[in-house]
């Protein structure tokens, strides 16, 4: 392994995933995509908190052949960080990246600017604590 997202810096200090909605379903469907939202948050703390009952049924639906490697990823993987972490560092971390690398032609500000709505975030996150 020449890099582990999850545990070398800078990389380990940002989200390696991030969830996005349509803007016209979020806007349409504010409901629906909260409930997708929140399932999701859910899922990810079942991982952190019972990650050999996850693994089992991981493997007992065919999703992974190994339970020992699954319990080992699930165990691996800092599924807790969401709380902590900042989304918004996180696409400017990336965006800057990438736009360096002339990836992309637009600014870190202008994509957070014109793509981002926290909203439906902030709201999940006062739910679920």
């Amino acid at each position: 392994m020449i890099v582990n997202s999850a545990q070398d810096r800078p990389w380990s200090q940002y989200f390696c995933c991030l969830l996005t909605g349509n803007p016209e379903f979020v806007r349409t469907k504010p409901i629906a995509a909260k409930r997708v939202a929140r399932a999701i948050l859910r899922a990810t703390d079942l991982c952190l908190s019972a990650p050999t009952k996850v693994a089992r049924r991981i493997v007992d639906r065919g999703f992974a052949s190994n339970y020992e490697y699954a319990v080992q990823t699930l165990s691996d993987v800092p599924y807790g960080k969401w709380r902590d972490y900042d989304p918004e560092d996180t696409i400017r971390f990336y965006a800057l990246r990438l736009h360096e690398a002339g990836m992309i032609k637009s600014t870190p500000d202008r994509i957070i600017a014109e793509g981002a709505d926290w909203r439906l975030l902030r709201e999940v996150r006062r739910e679920l604590g």
